[in-house]
């Protein structure tokens, strides 16, 4: 076995950080814009954190299983995930009327984290 659910589990905590201070930094640099472009660039980025702090629980969360199993709770993490970033997204452009570039922003820069941390060793 070349990895560990310990090891995945690592990385999902690992993600969640890094999403986390991306998210952070994007919000402070949105910050100038004014006070509803921080906000925005805040729940662009949690949207995207807690998505995938969504999957590594659907998909780390079961405990020892087949393949066909470990692969379902994959997939259906990963649809649960892109399920909460667009119902997030949807509400912080067209319900709560945040602006969407800094929205857009940082979820992309949290996207971007999840990759720097698959990355790392």
């Amino acid at each position: 076995m070349l990895n560990s659910a310990a090891a995945g589990r690592r990385l999902a905590r690992r993600v969640a950080a890094l999403q986390a201070a991306a998210t952070l930094a994007t919000a402070l640099a949105c910050l100038p814009l004014g006070p509803s472009a921080a906000l925005g660039a805040l729940a662009g980025g949690s949207a995207m954190a807690l998505g995938s702090l969504l999957a590594a629980w659907g998909a780390f969360g079961g405990g020892p299983a087949g393949a066909g199993a470990a692969l379902g709770r994959l997939l259906l993490g990963l649809a649960a995930k892109w399920g909460v970033v667009i119902v997030v997204l949807y509400l912080a452009i067209a319900v709560w009327r945040l602006p969407p570039l800094p929205v857009l922003a940082g979820a992309a820069l949290a996207a971007a984290a999840l990759l720097i941390a698959a990355r790392q060793r």
